[in-house]
């Protein structure tokens, strides 16, 4: 009689316990792992000796898989030495890596001798045919989808699987996570924020997202009746207060939008999430009525440049007027917009990045309280995009400041190097000058400075006071330049930044 299967699901460490939000993309995989089999979920934010806890859960409980969640940039890291201990303690084990860099960096993932399997893309029903088949029960692994294994020969890549919207799952398997009260924060939204996906993927396709290169243009809404049970075990079963949403763009086609939020507008739960410009400036006024009772605070926008060539290269959709058009608008309805923007392209780096900088002024003062985040743009390699916009030659080669082409890594370990780790958090990039580097740091310094982000719950009013007051003189006459007094401060004040450490 076959047995059915167990899987050990890893989230390595990323963040600080009181930055941890639920793992959702291991719950959604503990979900669907469920139906067939039993899972088991360790969250290295929670548990932060996760190497050890891997390996103590392998010593008492016998499981068929080890199924592990791997981001990117910092995420990588913790993955490699999670990935490395069990394969020496435990070798017949097959361990199996999932989510953005082993869809992204698929053959660097599997360039590893700890990793025998990625799955790509949405990893549900991929993940839950291959520990069935691995325990000889499903599919053959050539039969597999979305699946890319070590054959006799070398690395062999399946098709890729279509994207499903089906989420069958009544509620997602928060018990797994022990009390799941832990991952409440106190954030500007409330006191008790989880974090939550309603809906998943995006149907717009810029060349330098990772969403686009996982889903492909694919998007799909929740069901509503799962929407509405989650909100309210959300709220009334775990007493959360606010929410974060962390749907890859939350706000899309108005006519799907409205019935998601009228069931919000009953609940009234503070909330973040992602959007675009152009969407908030194309909803109706019925639909602005209910992201307001729904409770809006505030909305991420990537507004990325002021260049309309550079917008369009990217694929962005969106004009650099319908950044300064949200900010106004936002501004009326008592929503703070939070608007990404992207420095240092590859060409024209120098002069984009100056201008970006007077655009950014142009937005403070149409709204002084749109919060800014300023990214080093850095776009994906050409191997990293999705299969159907791979080859089209939209992107011009990369250089670094020897004018030597850019050599991405070709293995896990090489993205874990400091200069990767920073290109893959948009931090820096092989064709910065020290100079321009400087100019950056400088001008976000003075930034934060002259208007703290209201995200910063733990600064006293009479810090940020002082440090506007200090940075008033320099963000008025644009002397950005070794802002050591600002320095020195922010020192003794540590301001939060949100494009380090989220909401």
């Amino acid at each position: 009689m076959n047995r059915s299967p167990n899987t050990l699901l890893v989230n390595p460490t990323i963040a600080s316990r009181h930055s941890a939000r639920f793992p959702l993309s291991l719950l959604n995989l503990s979900a669907a792992l469920d139906e067939t089999g039993s899972s088991r979920i360790i969250d290295g934010n929670l548990d932060r000796d996760v190497v050890g806890a891997t390996l103590g859960a392998l010593e008492h409980e016998r499981f068929d898989a080890l199924g592990i969640s791997v981001m990117g940039g910092p995420h990588v890291a913790p993955a490699v030495a999670v990935s490395r201990a069990v394969r020496e303690r435990h070798p017949r084990l097959p361990i199996i890596w999932g989510g953005y860099f082993p869809t992204l960096h698929t053959d660097a993932a599997l360039a590893a001798p700890y990793v025998d399997y990625a799955v790509r893309g949405q990893g549900e029903q991929t993940l839950s045919e291959l520990v069935a088949s691995l325990c000889g029960q499903g599919p053959a692994l050539p039969e597999i989808a979305g699946l890319s294994w070590k054959g006799a020969e070398g690395v062999v890549h399946n098709p890729g699987r279509p994207f499903s919207p089906d989420r069958r799952s009544p509620l997602l398997p928060y018990d797994k996570l022990g009390d799941p009260r832990r991952y409440f924060a106190r954030t500007y939204l409330g006191r008790r924020t989880v974090a939550h996906q309603a809906a998943l993927g995006c149907r717009f396709r810029c060349t330098f997202c990772g969403v686009a290169a996982m889903f492909g243009g694919a998007t799909a809404l929740p069901p509503l009746a799962r929407f509405e049970r989650e909100l309210h075990y959300l709220k009334h079963a775990l007493g959360a207060d606010s929410v974060q949403y962390f749907d890859h763009n939350f706000f899309d086609r108005e006519a799907d939008m409205l019935p998601l939020l009228e069931v919000m507008a009953r609940f009234e739960l503070p909330w973040w999430c992602f959007a675009r410009t152009d969407a908030l400036l194309n909803l109706s006024p019925h639909a602005w009525k209910l992201v307001r009772k729904s409770r809006l605070r505030m909305a991420f926008m990537g507004a990325e440049t002021p260049d309309p060539r550079m917008l369009k290269s990217i694929r962005k959709g969106t004009r650099p007027d319908q950044a300064l058009a949200v900010a106004e608008l936002c501004r009326r309805m008592g929503v703070v917009p939070e608007l990404s923007f992207m420095v240092a392209p590859p060409e024209n780096t120098e002069e984009e990045t100056e201008h970006t900088f007077e655009f950014i002024r142009r937005l403070k003062r149409v709204n002084p309280e749109c919060e800014i985040i300023v990214y080093i743009y850095t776009p994906l390699p050409e191997s990293s995009l999705h299969r159907s916009d791979r080859g089209k030659g939209r992107a011009p080669a990369l250089f670094d400041l020897r004018g030597e082409p850019v050599v991405f890594p070709a293995t896990a370990e090489e993205w874990t190097r400091p200069q990767w780790v920073a290109y893959a958090c948009h931090a820096d990039a092989p064709w910065l000058t020290d100079r321009l580097r400087h100019r950056i740091h400088d001008f976000v310094t003075v930034l934060r400075c002259r208007f703290p982000t209201v995200q910063d719950l733990r600064s006293p009013p009479w810090a940020k006071g002082c440090l506007r007051a200090l940075a008033s003189w320099r963000y008025r006459f644009g002397r950005y330049d070794r802002p050591w007094e600002l320095e020195l401060a922010n020192r003794m004040v540590r301001l939060r930044m949100p494009q380090v450490s989220g909401l």
